[in-house]
C-alpha cells in the first residue's frame, strides 16, 4: 500500500467529481461527518459551502478545524484526506463564484449557473480549508 505524496492526495481529491465527507467537531466533541460537494483550488486550498445553521455551519462557526476524506470505492481503493484550518466567508460576491464552480463539477457546464444562484445565497458560508496534513494511499487492496 504506498503512501501517496500530498500532491498527488491532492491531485486524486480533484479528479473526476467525488463527493467528501467533511468531518467537523460538535459542541460536545464528538465527530460530524456529512457528505460535500467541494473543489480543489490551485495551492492546495480546499473550498465548498454549507448552511451556516447546519451542524457543519454551526460547528465550523465555533470550532475552525475540519477534515474532508475522498475515496475510490472501485478496487484496488484509494483515499485521501486533508486536515486542516478553516476559514469562513458571508461574501455575496465569494459565495457565488465558488457555488458555482462547485455546481460546474458536480453538474456540469450547462447547470452551473443554476446551481451556483441556487447555492451562492445569504445564510450560506463558503468555507475554506487550508490543509495542515495531506494524506492518502492509493491501492488499499493491491
Amino acid at each position: 500500500m504506498p503512501p501517496m505524496t500530498p500532491a498527488e492526495c491532492l491531485a486524486f481529491m480533484a479528479e473526476g467529481a467525488p463527493t467528501g465527507i467533511l468531518a467537523t467537531v460538535r459542541a460536545d466533541g464528538s465527530p460530524h461527518a456529512a457528505p460535500v460537494w467541494f473543489l480543489v483550488e490551485a495551492g492546495g486550498t480546499i473550498i465548498l459551502n454549507t448552511g451556516s445553521g447546519t451542524a457543519k455551519g454551526r460547528n465550523l462557526r465555533r470550532d475552525g478545524r475540519a477534515a474532508l476524506v475522498v475515496d475510490d470505492p472501485a478496487p484496488p481503493f484509494s483515499f485521501a484526506r486533508v486536515d486542516g484550518e478553516v476559514e469562513l466567508s458571508e461574501h455575496a460576491d465569494e459565495l457565488l463564484d465558488a457555488a458555482t464552480r462547485i455546481a460546474a463539477r458536480y453538474m456540469g457546464p450547462e447547470r452551473a449557473d443554476e446551481y451556483g444562484r441556487r447555492n451562492g445565497v445569504p445564510g450560506e458560508l463558503l468555507v475554506r480549508i487550508h490543509p495542515t496534513r495531506i494524506t492518502g494511499t492509493r491501492g488499499v487492496a493491491d
